[in-house]
């Protein structure tokens, strides 16, 4: 379960976290588009005065729908939760659900994009909102583009997007083939776990039922049993500390994951376990500490010798609080990178998109906070500060159409 605190964005445009953080309701799947789709006007009203003229260019140069379906290589089904996401030099402009079957149509040009073109381009002349809201998106701004699919456990192939159908304004991509992330050499799972003595196993292996039952205070006894026989037995010190979180001791369970890490320095989980903690304590250089352990490790590159158990949806969560607690230090390099990297790794994260705005807005990229904004609104369009985010959106609009145009 995910424990990211939710960032609220006020008037003035201050974060404040308000625990616990949860993911958006998934929204219902976009609908197919028809054979000849007719333009239609974007759901939100846009100022007339931050529209800019009209595209002159002929109607077969834009493209309104990009279509397509998302299926495992070994053909079992997918995950839910599914996204598709454009990419442009390097940078999401758009995410969309799929169907559950993994089906998925992306309106190009609509309210997500007002805020950017696909070139993700600064000093684009096409960089004004909503330029392109009712006409999609001309086809070589698109061939900067590419498109992927984001599942925790599935790495996903690039599909570029530089040899569109040169006339439909309806492009089918085909199907995005994801394949499942093979355990990397050397970074064991739960092996450590079973080469405890047989009477610590044995306790260990009936608390982690007890746990999953729901009977806390059962798996607390046989954890405690395990950890007397054994004691330097990590991961029942970690799933010691799980039980007596939930059971809401936190004081015993910050002691029972340091037990863990100092029982086994390269299991990882405890730190992320400990970060939280201090994430939501507000111990700003606690965090930092414990998700530095973590993120000093690149997931994806040698891991020989370290017990990960960790997904990318959970380095992503690393992340996402190392990004905070190091905007709240005002390190802002830091957290900007932190961010950008949790992007990468689990998009759908409405809070992560308010904490990119700040920080944009913060550089003076009233451009691709603009943008960040529209993607927080469309992944959440009824959270309790949507208002106050509309408003900050406006705010940036009318800021980024009264910059001077840079040459």
């Amino acid at each position: 379960m995910s424990r990211l605190a939710r960032i609220s964005l006020g008037l003035a445009f201050t974060m404040a976290l308000l625990p616990p953080f949860v993911f958006a309701q998934k929204p219902s799947p976009p609908t197919p588009p028809p054979s000849n789709p007719q333009p239609t006007s974007p759901s939100q009203p846009i100022n007339p005065g931050s529209l800019g003229s009209q595209p002159t260019a002929s109607e077969g140069d834009f493209v309104m729908f990009l279509a397509g379906k998302v299926a495992t290589d070994d053909g079992s089904k997918l995950p839910n939760n599914v996204m598709v996401e454009r990419v442009c030099n390097a940078r999401v402009r758009q995410q969309i659900y799929t169907a559950p079957a993994g089906d998925f149509s992306m309106q190009l040009g609509s309210q997500i994009d007002s805020a950017m073109d696909s070139s993700a381009d600064e000093s684009s002349q096409s960089a004004v909102p909503g330029k392109f809201a009712v006409t999609g998106i001309p086809r070589q701004e698109l061939a900067k583009c590419e498109l992927r699919a984001s599942i925790s456990g599935f790495q996903s192939p690039v599909i570029s997007l530089v040899a569109l159908d040169a006339y439909s304004k309806s492009v089918d991509i085909g199907t995005i083939v994801v394949h499942r992330n093979a355990k990397v050499e050397g970074a064991t799972l739960n092996a450590a776990a079973y080469k405890a003595p047989k009477d610590a196993l044995s306790a260990y292996l009936k608390g982690l039922d007890a746990a999953r039952s729901g009977k806390l205070l059962s798996a607390r006894k046989y954890f405690e049993k395990a950890v007397q026989v054994y004691p330097a037995y990590a991961h029942a010190w970690f799933q010691l500390g799980n039980v007596l979180e939930k059971s809401n001791d936190s004081e015993a369970a910050r002691t029972a994951y340091i037990r863990a890490n100092t029982a086994d320095a390269k299991y990882l989980p405890p730190y992320l376990s400990l970060a939280s903690m201090a994430f939501h304590a507000g111990n700003w250089t606690e965090v930092i500490h414990f998700t530095d352990s973590i993120l000093a490790l690149d997931p994806f590159k040698d891991l020989t010798g370290y017990t990960m158990e960790l997904d990318p949806y959970a380095c992503a969560e690393a992340y996402f609080y190392n990004a905070v607690a190091n905007y709240n230090v005002n390190d802002f390099a830091d957290a900007e990178r932190s961010a950008l990297k949790a992007e990468h790794l689990f998009a759908p994260s409405p809070q992560l998109h308010l904490l990119l705005a700040e920080l944009f807005t913060r550089k003076g990229d009233y451009v691709t906070a603009i943008s960040e904004l529209q993607i927080y609104l469309d992944l959440d369009p009824h959270a309790k500060d949507a208002d106050s985010v509309r408003t900050q959106l406006a705010k940036l609009q009318t800021q980024n159409s009264s910059a001077p145009t840079k040459n």
